[in-house]
């Protein structure tokens, strides 16, 4: 699946557990690790998981499984690693805190 298809299908499963202000960041020519981030946030930590698990379930019936999760117990910052787009959920006020979108405030914003 096309990288920007497949950002923007996790933000669109984000916005079912109403995510707040998910923004997809093109960082392809600022960062090997990835293509897209997607930056979103919850307003508790079960919203927080809750987002993380849907993306998880979805992406799985879609079959693209996640290569990798961190921080889905603590619902703080959870991070999706699907290769191309890695997906950023967290709560509020850590979003607030490390404000990933100025440090990649140069990358391109869908």
């Amino acid at each position: 699946m096309h990288a920007k298809k497949l950002a923007l299908m996790i933000r669109e499963m984000a916005l079912d557990k109403k995510a707040e202000e998910p923004l997809v960041l093109d960082v392809a020519k600022l960062s090997n690790i990835g293509r897209y981030f997607l930056l979103t946030h919850g307003n508790s930590d079960r919203q927080v998981r809750a987002i993380a698990e849907n993306i998880i379930d979805k992406m799985k019936e879609a079959g693209v499984p996640v290569w990798h999760v961190e921080g889905l117990e603590e619902g703080r910052w959870v991070l999706l690693d699907y290769g191309s787009v890695i997906a950023h959920i967290f709560h509020r006020a850590t979003r607030e805190f490390y404000a990933l979108e100025r440090l990649w405030g140069e990358a391109k914003r869908l």
